[in-house]
């Protein structure tokens, strides 16, 4: 199960730069005068561990450029020269990048960290990362990003971008229809059927990652849009709560949609994120899909459809739902260099790096400050993200890792597990919490 989570890690942050530049590219004799200048110059380092390098400045790709603009505004001013200690699968065989990274932080190997959800989650309990309040970035965090990465009460990662998931609907079919976008599960039901009743055979296209988001829009729209968000992560924590009671009606949704044929479980069940429902959407053979942010963005994904695409939240009670993932940069507290990369996290974060960063990639940023006007199909899902509406997919502060259970335990569902052994599930790893 450990290594099935790792790896839907990777497909879950696709939309993010750390999953969209090559880890596996080497970059190490191509010279980087224009990035960092003569290193024997500079007499202070800071070293970030992460799936990439230092890039040859004139390559031709968005993301890479964006970062390292940041990096770069960093050196600059301070004096600094940010060495780059990279993560290869070639170098580390089996392990995988979160695996690399737990050992490399627990051993203070390193001073900066580019940080997955669950391993800000792990390394945050186990008080490995520093505290980032006292940073300027701080006060200027979108609620959601403070909420994501707290632990203990200490804001211990903050990304450069925010990821968000969503439906990306088939506009111009639901017309054809007189369909309205759905808000609600039962809205989305009974669009499922016009479209079935109308010969679409499959109008879901779904992979073995994304499917939880369904469950996560039903299962805490009200945690994160109404209640006591707090309150209710300590109940769980506590075992006050059942897990399972939040995932019910998600899995029995999904369940539904299986039963009724507007999801093929068997090609869900084994395809991949994009890649097995890519062409019959863009070939308006099915009507939703659903993809990250980026996806909406990008050529080699939906970003040139020949129709009208729109991005929309997943259906809740409390209507279109989106959700929200994001990975992270982390200090340890007995970093060799800890004042300067406290300093260099400081410029990178800072509003003018994040309008730069988040202009270059039209991205979401974590500030509150900073907007980037986004493509026209994006636009129903950042208005609701605006108006802080939102579900976590990952929740730092909660002693169940989220995204990559629910994301497995769906895949069992899909291959013939009942709601009911779905649900027993949940309760084995809410106990297994408690017994820690």
């Amino acid at each position: 199960m450990r290594k099935v989570t790792r790896k839907m890690w990777a497909i879950l942050l696709s939309g993010t730069m750390v999953f969209t530049v090559s880890a596996c590219s080497n970059q190490k004799d191509v010279p980087n005068e224009n990035l960092a200048g003569n290193e024997k110059e500079h007499k202070k380092f800071v070293n970030l561990f992460g799936p990439m390098e230092k890039s040859d400045p004139d390559a031709d790709n968005t993301a890479r450029t964006a970062h390292e603009q940041t990096v770069r505004m960093a050196e600059e001013e301070l004096g600094v020269y940010m060495e780059y200690r990279t993560y290869t699968a070639e170098d580390y065989q089996d392990k995988t990048y979160d695996d690399v990274t737990l050992d490399r932080a627990r051993n203070n190997m390193d001073d900066l960290y580019l940080l997955n959800p669950d391993t800000i989650q792990a390394l945050g309990r186990e008080g490995r990362l520093a505290d980032l309040s006292g940073l300027d970035i701080a006060k200027n965090l979108r609620e959601v990003v403070r909420t994501a990465n707290t632990v203990d009460g200490k804001l211990v990662a903050i990304p450069q971008e925010v990821v968000a998931y969503g439906l990306f609907v088939n506009k111009d079919m639901f017309d054809k229809y007189k369909l309205k976008l759905p808000n609600t599960p039962e809205e989305f039901l009974e669009c499922c059927k016009t479209f079935k009743e109308k010969g679409i055979e499959t109008p879901i296209g779904a992979n073995r990652w994304w499917l939880e988001c369904f469950v996560l829009a039903q299962g805490y729209a009200d945690m994160y849009n109404g209640g006591d968000t707090e309150e209710e992560v300590a109940a769980l924590n506590s075992g006050e709560a059942k897990l399972s009671d939040y995932m019910r009606p998600g899995f029995e949704f999904l369940k539904e949609l299986m039963d009724q044929g507007y999801i093929d479980a068997e090609k869900a069940y084994v395809s991949e994120a994009i890649e097995g429902e890519k062409e019959d959407f863009l070939g308006q053979k099915t009507p939703i899909v659903m993809a990250y942010w980026g996806a909406a963005n990008t050529d080699t994904a939906y970003g040139d459809p020949d129709f009208d695409m729109q991005v929309i939240g997943f259906p809740s009670h409390r209507g279109q739902m989106p959700i929200i993932s994001m990975s992270g940069y982390g200090v340890v507290p007995e970093a060799e260099n800890y004042d300067d990369a406290m300093e260099v996290l400081d410029i990178m974060l800072s509003d003018e790096a994040l309008q730069e960063y988040s202009q270059v990639n039209q991205v979401i940023s974590p500030s509150k400050n900073v907007e980037v006007d986004c493509i026209d199909a994006l636009k129903p899902l950042n208005d609701r993200i605006n108006e802080n509406i939102y579900v976590l997919g990952s929740n730092a502060s909660m002693n169940v890792e989220q995204w990559g259970n629910i994301c497995i335990i769906v895949r069992e569902l899909l291959n013939g597990s009942s709601v009911d052994e779905c649900m027993a599930q949940f309760d084995k790893l809410q106990e297994e919490s408690l017994d820690k």
